[in-house]
């Protein structure tokens, strides 16, 4: 999980995600959208290969990327612990302040 956090916390890795999220793309297609050098690209997709959030496969002397989705399960699972949490206490004070209100209605009656 700390290599996934490591990892999606710089920007530029950010929106790699994005661009090979819903399909594969080579190294320099997606050097392409940086105005960066092709290998400071390379080297955020390499820290994005080893946390297991893209994919590479060879074509011939290119790289092509896609995204892992399932790099980032254990941190979405951590994450919908809190959701959880704080969702399960909305609703616990929800029903608490339902059940005030039906008691003050019931006391003016």
């Amino acid at each position: 999980m700390q290599a996934a956090i490591d990892a999606i916390v710089e920007p530029r890795r950010r929106e790699i995600l994005c661009l090979v999220r819903d399909q594969e793309l080579a190294a320099g297609r997606i050097a392409a959208h940086f105005d960066v050098t092709r290998q400071a690209v390379s080297q955020h997709l390499r820290i994005l290969y080893d946390a297991g959030l893209v994919s590479e496969r060879r074509d011939g002397t290119r790289r092509i990327y896609r995204a892992r989705p399932e790099g980032l399960a254990e941190l979405r699972a951590f994450l919908d612990q809190f959701w959880s949490e704080r969702l399960e206490a909305l609703k616990s004070e929800v029903e608490a302040e339902q059940r005030r209100r039906t008691d003050d209605a019931d006391r003016k009656q």
